[in-house]
């Protein structure tokens, strides 16, 4: 598959195919979670690609794909994106989504 501007190399996994080979080996950790004893570090589900519409004043700004939404065994909903570049777009996107939707945007 090809890379793109970051070198990042699409990388399928599970039926998946993931934009870097950094998400696709976060997909694995997070379905090898499944399995944890611990409440807090079960994962229960996730979604992939979820995306967060950011609107002001009834006009829209931008789209922000989050990664990965993650539900853990004690019902704790984290956001997280893999990155190995943070662009200025994504670091502009990610203060506006955690401010208009008060959450808080883990990476890896």
């Amino acid at each position: 598959m090809r890379n793109n501007k970051f070198n990042n190399r699409k990388t399928e996994y599970n039926g998946f195919v993931f934009d870097s080979k950094k998400e696709a080996e976060h997909a694995q950790v997070l379905d090898f979670s499944r399995s944890a004893r611990n409440e807090k570090q079960r994962v229960e589900a996730y979604r992939k690609q979820v995306p967060y519409v950011i609107n002001i004043n009834g006009k829209k700004i931008c789209t922000y794909l989050a990664d990965f939404v993650v539900q853990y065994g004690d019902k704790r909903i984290e956001v997280q994106d893999v990155k190995g570049f943070k662009t200025d777009i994504y670091k502009l996107k990610k203060k506006l989504v955690e401010a208009v939707y008060n959450i808080k945007i883990i990476e890896y």
